[in-house]
């Protein structure tokens, strides 16, 4: 039996990226400060009880002072937030300079404008390789139909055509 082949990171970027997501912002006040990043692998899990998860690097130097907030905002960034999505995705700065957000008491950050936002705590974490899967409690939740979504594909920020609904061929 022969060898698998060594799959190179850039190649698993490259067939990865084929595959769109939308952008999230998960945040939160901690400290008295806002900490957030940007993360395109959330994903619903479960309805009962309602989980959805996230995938971070586990060279994040955000997530581990973002997973001592006892609450995290997920939003789910608009078409219109690109910019937003950049700087969340940038090592240092203010990340959210010109953004306007609200922060619950519990001190989740969500982001105005975004397209939909959660509420939740960590339920659990997992390693697997190079990230750690962080499964999320959902404890409140709305969304803005309305808003058109950010989408990440092929290591960039897109948007989605619309098309006229309801057209058959």
């Amino acid at each position: 039996m022969t060898a698998p082949a060594l799959l190179s990171p850039t190649d698993l970027r490259r067939v990865f990226g084929a595959f769109p997501t939308g952008v999230t912002a998960i945040a939160a006040v901690v400290d008295g400060i806002p900490v957030g990043l940007a993360a395109s692998s959330f994903t619903s899990v479960s309805l009962d009880p309602p989980l959805a998860s996230v995938c971070i690097a586990r060279t994040s130097t955000t997530w581990p002072a973002l997973r001592r907030a006892s609450r995290l905002g997920v939003s789910v960034l608009a078409a219109d937030q690109e910019r937003l999505g950049r700087q969340l995705s940038q090592r240092g700065g203010d990340r959210f300079a010109g953004a306007t957000w609200r922060a619950s008491r519990d001190g989740e950050i969500l982001l105005d404008g975004a397209c939909a936002w959660l509420e939740c705590s960590i339920h659990e974490e997992y390693a697997a390789g190079d990230h750690d899967i962080v499964l999320l409690r959902i404890h409140d939740l709305d969304a803005d139909h309305s808003a058109a979504p950010l989408v990440f594909h092929r290591s960039g920020f897109n948007r989605l055509r619309s098309s006229e609904a309801g057209t058959r061929t």
